[in-house]
């Protein structure tokens, strides 16, 4: 069990589609809008925070390996504020929350800002620098790759992340069928929460550049709920042959943020903040690279079994949907309560980019005790390329 550390304010941007509206807003500048945010609803003054961590998998802007450091004082954090950037791929935004609450327990920091932020819109296209500085065979030329697409294959593994996923539907006995229902579910369920305001209290809206003047974005984009089974079940594999991964049940490539606000007990009181929910425990661990997406099974066994808790303890779980079929092997793995887990729609729906999906699940389950009273116990995992899962406790004060 951790000492006291609260989440004191959560809020994230709407993720923009592929190419979308927030397109032309770099990774850092959406990791901006939605730590402005964060620190608003927080009531909390920027010169108080004492350490900034941003996850970030695509360096998509020139200024990328500045990113947390300028995040923190683009947001108004004071000049002797560290920042720091990392990069645990698709948990890189839980782990932000891990690194802020080492920080706090090790009575390095009082308040930490951690967060996620991608553009995934951006991704560069890049060919080799040693071809282009110092030359290349005769007749050879010089060969641009897309360096987004290209990321998502484990060159260790030899494996891209789709077959992952078909590796698992293999081994848990999961059908196309069963994928298929899976994305419609994902996007039923996010037209049902959003219609009845339940990304509201974590929304962050943010302004764009629009034909006619500036665009109020305050809404997924990536969400399709006019989906329906027929359409997606004449869609193609992507992968295999004959295998389960289609577009429609694979996680959305997009833009966004999110920001979570970490403080200790005594920063509460100091300052009066109002806490969400209480950091109960976390957990990071390795899995078989060919097999990734499996990594949220044992990261939430150990985070529940370190907190002396257990599944049916939880009123929420959210498990990152970086593949229907990568979901339903976590599902059966662990049993899971579908009546509770992933209840406003997932990945599938909302949109994955990378570093921020850590933080949108954080301050989703933070949220979600505001606004239903019913819920005492919620944790959040995801799944990480290159084999590896991890996991948050949260608790309701």
């Amino acid at each position: 069990m951790l000492k006291n550390i609260y989440i004191v304010a959560a809020k994230r941007t709407p993720f923009g589609a592929f190419g979308g509206l927030l397109k032309d807003l770099s990774a850092t500048e959406l990791g901006v809008a939605s730590t402005k945010a964060a620190l608003s609803a927080g009531k909390i003054d920027p010169s108080l925070v004492d350490a900034c961590y941003f996850g970030n998998v695509v360096q998509s802007n020139k200024d990328a390996a500045y990113l947390a450091r300028h995040v923190a004082l683009m947001s108004g954090m004071a000049v002797p504020t560290p920042a720091l950037t990392i990069n645990r791929l698709c948990g890189s935004g839980f782990e932000t929350v891990i690194l802020g609450s080492n920080a706090i327990s090790l009575n390095q920091a009082s308040i930490v800002v951690c967060g996620g932020t991608e553009n995934m819109s951006n991704a560069p296209f890049s060919v080799d620098g040693n071809s282009v500085r110092w030359g290349v065979a005769l007749g050879k030329g010089l060969n641009m790759q897309d360096m987004l697409w290209a990321g998502l294959t484990d060159s260790y593994a030899g494996t891209p992340m789709g077959i992952t996923a078909e590796n698992l539907a293999t081994k848990y006995n999961i059908t196309r069928e069963d994928c298929d229902n899976f994305a419609i579910r994902s996007q039923t369920l996010w037209k049902k929460a959003k219609d009845a305001g339940h990304f509201d209290l974590e929304m962050a809206p943010i302004e764009v550049k629009g034909k006619k003047g500036p665009v109020l974005v305050d809404t997924d984009e990536h969400p399709r709920p006019e989906t329906v089974l027929e359409k997606i079940g004449k869609l193609k594999p992507v992968f295999a042959k004959d295998g389960v991964v289609t577009a429609a049940s694979s996680s959305g490539i997009c833009d966004g943020a999110g920001t979570i606000i970490l403080a200790s007990e005594e920063a509460v009181k100091e300052h009066q903040l109002t806490p969400l929910a209480r950091l109960v425990s976390f957990n990071v661990v390795g899995c078989e690279p060919s097999q990734m997406g499996i990594g949220p099974v044992p990261a939430i066994q150990n985070a529940l079994k370190m907190a002396g808790l257990t599944l049916n303890d939880m009123d929420r779980i959210e498990v990152n949907e970086a593949f229907a079929a990568q979901f339903l092997a976590c599902a059966k793995a662990l049993n899971l309560d579908m009546s509770k887990t992933n209840i406003n729609g997932g990945a599938i729906s909302l949109g994955h980019p990378l570093g921020a999906s850590g933080s949108r699940i954080t301050a989703h389950l933070a949220n979600e005790f505001l606004r239903s009273d019913s819920v005492k116990y919620s944790v959040g995992a995801a799944c990480i390329g290159g084999g590896q899962g991890i996991a948050v406790v949260l608790q309701r004060v």
